[in-house]
C-alpha cells in the first residue's frame, strides 16, 4: 500500500494529544522526563494494543505507551491514521532498566512476536500503520537492530519465509495515542490482539549473535 506524500498527507494540528499522568497497570508515568538510568525503544509490529502488553509484561520495562510514529501529519488521531494519509505507523514506547533487559532481549521479543515479511499488514490487519519498524535511539541500538535483522532473515529464510520488509530509522518523533487506547488490552482483557508470530526462534539476546 502507499505511503502519502507531503502534498497528500493530512494537514494534523499544533495541538498535543492529552498523555493520561500515569500508567494503567504499573502506575509508572507515561511521560518524561524519566529516570536518568533507564533507556528508551520503540518498535511498530502490527496493531499496538497486543504490542504494548507484550513490552509490560517484562521485567525491567518501567513504562510502556501507544502512539504514532514515523508519518507526516503532526499529531494525528486514530481516526486520521486509519486513512492511511498520515504515513504514521502504530508504534509502541517503551522505556526500560538495561541493567534489568538488555535492547538485545526487547529485539528477541519483537522479532518473534509477528510476522516481519508481511509488508504494509500483520495478519488480518492491513494498511501502512500496521507496517513492522524499528525506531532506534542511537548508534549502539541501530548496529543491534541491524545485526539482528540479518540474522533473523536467515533464519526465516531457513524455515521458508520471504524477505523481512522491517524499516530500520533513527527515532522519529512520537505522538501519544488517545487516552483509550493506552494499556487497551488491561482496560479490556477480552479485546482484540492481532499479535502472532512466525514461530521461528531468534538468537538474538540469547547469547549467540547480536549481544
Amino acid at each position: 500500500m502507499p505511503m502519502p506524500t507531503k502534498e497528500t498527507a493530512l494537514p494534523g494540528r499544533d495541538e498535543a494529544m492529552p498523555v493520561p499522568p500515569a500508567h494503567y497497570v504499573n502506575g509508572n508515568p507515561l511521560q518524561g522526563p524519566y529516570p536518568a538510568h533507564l533507556q528508551r525503544a520503540m518498535f511498530g509490529m502490527g496493531c499496538f494494543w497486543g504490542v504494548e502488553r507484550k513490552f509490560w509484561q517484562l521485567e525491567g520495562v518501567y513504562t510502556t505507551a501507544v502512539g504514532y510514529a514515523a508519518g507526516l501529519t503532526p499529531n494525528p488521531t486514530y481516526q486520521e491514521v486509519c486513512t492511511g494519509l498520515t504515513g504514521h505507523n502504530e508504534v509502541v514506547l517503551m522505556v526500560f532498566d538495561p541493567d534489568v533487559i538488555t535492547y538485545a532481549q526487547l529485539l528477541k521479543a519483537f522479532w518473534e512476536g509477528h510476522d516481519p515479511t508481511q509488508g504494509m499488514r500483520q495478519g488480518n490487519d492491513v494498511g501502512t500503520q500496521y507496517r513492522s519498524g524499528i525506531y532506534t535511539f542511537d548508534e549502539a541500538q541501530a548496529a543491534q537492530a541491524h545485526a539482528s535483522r540479518t540474522d533473523y532473515q536467515q533464519a526465516l529464510h531457513d524455515a521458508g519465509f520471504g524477505d523481512v520488509s522491517t524499516e530500520i530509522i533513527p527515532a522519529p518523533e512520537f505522538y501519544f495515542a488517545e487516552d483509550y487506547h493506552q494499556q487497551y488490552l488491561a482496560k479490556n482483557p477480552g479485546g482484540y490482539c492481532g499479535l502472532g508470530g512466525t514461530g521461528v526462534g531468534c538468537a538474538v539476546g540469547l547469547g549467540v549473535a547480536g549481544d
